[in-house]
């Protein structure tokens, strides 16, 4: 069940997402919240500088790893745009983080991607769950899904 607070920290992330087209980026955004509500970090691709492995769910993966005790990163959620790929759901089941809430889904943007004549990524989408089974997964999110389907139109449009 999305709550009014989830609706919240999720309208933060398509914020983040549109600044980092704003920045000639991939349109993605997550943020990291406590179990106490307090928004503890936040990002959004970076991946324009030649690094595709710095995707924002990732960087907060690590951020947790290095700053949170397991207690504190498994009652933490990660909010984030669009679903983890498999590199991020793997970092993020190994840092042991909890709750992930997401936007829109892989298989979404694989279909929004394939109306663009974009080709498909090198890595194969998946559902997290897929490669984190036992994680805590609520998504997509409808009312918002349409304004992550036109940033990345606006990014593959230009």
């Amino acid at each position: 069940m999305i709550s009014e607070t989830d609706l919240r920290h999720l309208r933060r992330c398509v914020e983040l997402a549109a600044d980092a087209l704003a920045d000639g980026d991939e349109p993605f955004g997550s943020v990291l919240v406590g179990a106490d509500g307090a928004v503890l970090g936040e990002d959004h691709n970076r991946v324009a500088s030649g690094d595709r492995t710095r995707h924002p769910e990732f960087a907060l993966a690590r951020w947790a790893a290095e700053h949170l005790s397991p207690e504190e990163r498994r009652t933490a959620t990660v909010y984030t745009s669009g679903e983890h790929c498999p590199m991020c759901a793997a970092a993020h089941g190994w840092v042991g983080l909890g709750r992930i809430v997401y936007v829109s889904s892989s298989e979404q943007l694989a279909s929004w991607l394939s109306d663009l004549d974009v080709p498909p990524p090198p890595v194969n989408t998946l559902p997290i769950q897929s490669v984190v089974p036992d994680a805590q997964v609520e998504g997509p999110v409808p009312e918002l899904s349409d304004q992550m389907r036109e940033l990345h139109v606006r990014f593959h449009r230009g």
